[in-house]
């Protein structure tokens, strides 16, 4: 119908998702004007302003909020029903796209991708890396059916179930005063400990640490990613709470060493988690397998 052109639909949700007519331009491969004319020639058609251009960024009205809302439903149902028909088709073809916390997404899935490429060669293969905030975004957003994160997700939209326990562990350079010493939490209360940023489950898992130890108060920094984390802590900037399985190379050749502190911190769970309104594909169904056969992390 002519009110509804799904593509002219879809152009419109990409300015809203992007936040501008550029970027939307630059993702769909189309020229701004033409991008801009699309959506004007919607607006015309449903007779409503979709989209506030008065600021720096493409603002949905409260008419395009609730548009882009039913196209979010619209193309999502669209990609179940292909889903349904990859059910039917089996394995032999279709993609697997899922979603993983920075731990899980740096130091599991890429092997567990690997060896389900191996015996699915003509599956598309792809994996998407970020806090959990920003997975759980995509989750819900259907940009991914399928992730993994560690520590469950808050969402009451998504189902999620245990696969593995990560233990975290306080790490320090190597020539550290308390290296081999038997820590107690109130040894610690002099340090900096170095944080990852707001919206990581690492976070999550390393403030609610300090806590139960009494260092809600104690001298913090914060930074951006496990790797950016580990390398401060490497050159003295302080020291962390990290998963066992990031830091287990640099454990290994002596670039960091680990405290004995006692009580140790909380074990956190690893899930997969995905929407429940959403049906999974024949491939995400089947990693969804290997996730719930592994028991112990691999290696």
């Amino acid at each position: 119908m002519e009110t509804l052109n799904f593509h002219r639909l879809w152009i419109f949700l990409q300015v809203i998702e992007c936040g501008g007519f550029s970027a939307a331009a630059a993702k769909l491969y189309m020229s701004q004007p033409s991008v801009s004319t699309q959506v004007r020639q919607l607006e015309t058609a449903l007779g409503a302003p979709l989209v506030d251009r008065s600021g720096g960024a493409a603002t949905p009205t409260a008419e395009g909020e609730v548009l882009a809302e039913y196209a979010r439903r619209l193309f999502l149902l669209a990609d179940e029903a292909v889903t349904a028909v990859r059910q039917v088709q089996g394995l032999g073809r279709g993609k697997l796209h899922i979603g993983g916390t920075s731990t899980v997404g740096t130091y599991l899935l890429p092997g567990l991708l690997a060896q389900f490429h191996r015996d699915h060669p003509d599956i598309d293969c792809g994996l998407f890396v970020g806090n959990a905030e920003q997975v759980t975004e995509r989750l819900l957003e259907g940009g991914i059916a399928l992730a993994v994160l560690a520590g469950e997700p808050a969402s009451a939209s998504l189902q999620h179930e245990a696969i593995l326990t990560d233990r975290p562990i306080v790490v320090t350079p190597p020539d550290h005063r308390l290296v081999g010493a038997a820590v107690t939490p109130a040894d610690l209360a002099g340090e900096h400990f170095i944080r990852r940023e707001k919206g990581s489950s690492t976070r999550r898992m390393q403030d609610a640490a300090l806590v139960a130890w009494g260092l809600a108060s104690v001298s913090t920094i914060e930074m951006w990613g496990t790797e950016t984390v580990k390398q401060a802590v490497q050159s003295g900037l302080g020291v962390s709470l990290l998963s066992e399985h990031t830091v287990a190379r640099e454990l290994a050749d002596g670039r960091l060493a680990a405290l004995a502190v006692d009580p140790a911190p909380a074990t956190r769970t690893v899930v997969a988690a995905r929407r429940k309104d959403r049906l999974l594909a024949p491939a995400e169904n089947a990693f969804l397998v290997i996730l719930r056969d592994l028991g112990r992390w691999p290696g």
